[in-house]
């Protein structure tokens, strides 16, 4: 004996066992306490919902033991309550979660004919928050019980004790309904009813188990929200202009694939480095917003398809220009053949004048056309185009009693832009889109996992070298992700089929170009050798290039 309680012995042995029992009972009550400490620690840690609610229906299974579980979110807007797991221990039946297996019941309706619905045991504790614990349901008349007897007589099953708990936020709102089947006897495997004592237990544990589901919706919510975000971001962009929508979609799938491709790697020096689940979505928000800066860009800057081209196209103006040059040629040769005529000249004579007028009206179209051509963007000026178009803006004409140019100092700047269409000046204000990027990601709250978006997004243009641009930074100061990156961003810009202003390249000439700058130490080697050695750049070039784009079928780092 534990003690001695009295000198009769009979007592004694009485008082002893229950003394042992009410050890043994507060025992169990603190290791269930314990083990709900420890399950609401777990399920503060599950951020995946489907897990989660997968979690709370095996946790509490078995906390009491029981043989079925399921659980339900309460849908307001469609007033029920809706499956989201169903398992079965007997049966081996597991549905929704993570299982894959999708759950074919009907929801529960909260309301009939525009009444509450308390005939369903699920609903009537969704409705009223009252726990519901049944000894045997076949025995129970308050509710209808028609549909667990129906997957009784299909299965075989005998359903029979039964809890249903509410799960409540910490507003105090019913956001789903746990409802457990069969409870256990641990010793002799009995089906009992769900003891009461366990009961406000179980109803702690769905509580905590409710605040859980809270915290991962809202924090899905808020991913939602800022994806939302990002995909406005994109919107906006599109609208101001349709290609750079494209460029930053495809630039984030090549990305993406690249980054794949290391993690994929078993050999070459990218073998050992792993990105993780975190830092593969941070290296896709990052790309996403890579050029997110361009939505303070000019739209004729970022859209420029000719180099006189602003708002609008102002070969247009010098069109304009150039026949009045025309006419004021023609209206300058009727004047002296009046005046010579008026002077009783031999009207023969001014066939000579005549011949000069057309050979100017020759030259001049000449002109016009040379003109046209440079305000191409596929015509790359050479020195002798430079010097051409500066002697005819040094020609005058009259007008209005001025000497005015041919061409004014700006039109002369843009149309001697010799490669593209940008002048040095556009060409700042479309490189500054990257130092506005920066500007704009580094003031929004990013969590611990994204804190390096602003990073990344603002490398892709940086060169191994130090040149560069916004920061100049060097091969030391740029991590993988930026240069994967630059990689894509160069790659997808080089074979774009959308732009405005250039021809899409041949694959060719594109990875040829890359393999320039590798050589030049403006991109990474080896993420250029994995780039072409696993064959993205062909899977990516038979998905998004034209067909007559693809003169390589294969070939390796």
């Amino acid at each position: 004996m534990d003690g001695v309680y009295s000198n009769h012995r009979r007592l004694n042995h009485l008082l002893d066992s229950v003394v042992t029992e009410v050890r043994r009972f507060a025992e169990g009550q603190i290791q269930d306490i314990q083990r709900l400490t420890q399950i609401g620690i777990a399920l503060s840690a599950e951020k995946d919902l489907n897990a989660l609610l997968e979690m709370i229906v095996d946790e509490a299974m078995r906390f009491t033991h029981a043989d079925a579980g399921t659980l339900y979110t309460r849908d307001d807007a469609n007033k029920c309550l809706q499956f989201k797991i169903l398992k079965n221990l007997t049966l081996e039946t597991h549905l929704g979660g993570t299982s894959g297996q999708p759950i074919t019941l009907p929801p529960v309706p909260l309301d009939v004919n525009g009444r509450p619905n308390h005939a369903n045991v699920s609903s009537y504790a969704a409705l009223t928050g009252d726990i519901v614990n049944i000894g045997d349901v076949y025995e129970k008349t308050d509710f209808d019980f028609t549909g667990p007897k129906k997957y009784d007589a299909h299965t075989g099953y005998r359903s029979k004790s039964m809890l249903v708990i509410p799960l409540r936020n910490h507003e105090n709102a019913i956001i789903g309904v746990l409802q457990l089947l069969n409870a256990k006897d641990p010793r002799t495997g009995e089906v009992v009813a769900f003891p009461e004592e366990q009961v406000d237990l179980v109803a702690a544990l769905a509580s905590q188990a409710a605040i859980a589901m809270e915290n991962t919706q809202l924090i899905q919510s808020l991913k939602d929200l800022f994806e939302a975000f990002i995909e406005t971001i994109a919107t906006a962009i599109d609208e101001k202009s349709p290609y750079t929508a494209g460029h930053i979609a495809r630039v984030t799938e090549l990305t993406m694939m690249i980054a794949e491709a290391v993690n994929a790697a078993a050999e070459g020096p990218l073998a050992k480095t792993r990105f993780s689940a975190d830092e593969l979505e941070e290296l896709r928000i990052a790309t996403w917003l890579h050029d997110v800066g361009k939505i303070t860009t000019p739209e004729y800057v970022v859209d420029k398809s000719h180099k006189l081209e602003t708002i609008f196209d102002r070969i247009e103006l010098v069109e304009a220009r150039f026949d009045l040059i025309a006419a004021s040629l023609e209206t300058e040769m009727l004047k002296e053949q009046v005046a010579h005529l008026s002077n009783g000249a031999d009207p023969g004579a001014l066939a000579d004048r005549e011949a000069r007028l057309a050979a100017a009206l020759t030259e001049l179209e000449a002109d016009r056309n040379f003109i046209r051509d440079c305000n191409t963007a596929r015509r790359n000026l050479g020195d002798a185009d430079v010097a051409r178009l500066r002697d005819i803006a040094a020609r005058t004409y009259r007008y209005r009693g001025e000497d005015r140019p041919w061409l004014t100092a700006d039109e002369l700047e843009n149309l001697s832009v010799r490669r593209g269409t940008l002048t040095d000046t556009e060409r700042e204000v479309i490189q500054n889109h990257v130092s506005v990027s920066i500007k704009m990601l580094q003031q929004l709250p990013f969590p611990a996992k994204l804190a390096r978006v602003p990073e990344y997004a603002g490398g892709h243009h940086e060169k191994l070298d130090g040149t560069g641009y916004p920061a100049g930074l060097t091969a030391d100061a740029l991590p993988l992700q930026a240069r994967i990156m630059a990689i894509a961003d160069v790659f997808e810009a080089l074979t774009a089929r959308d732009r405005p202003y250039k021809d899409p390249m041949r694959l060719s000439r594109a990875v040829a170009i890359l393999e320039r700058m590798v050589e030049a130490n403006h991109i990474d080697r080896d993420v250029f050798d994995l780039f072409i050695g696993s064959g993205i750049y062909l899977r990516y070039a038979e998905a998004q290039l034209d067909k007559d784009q693809i003169d390589v079928s294969e070939r390796s780092a």
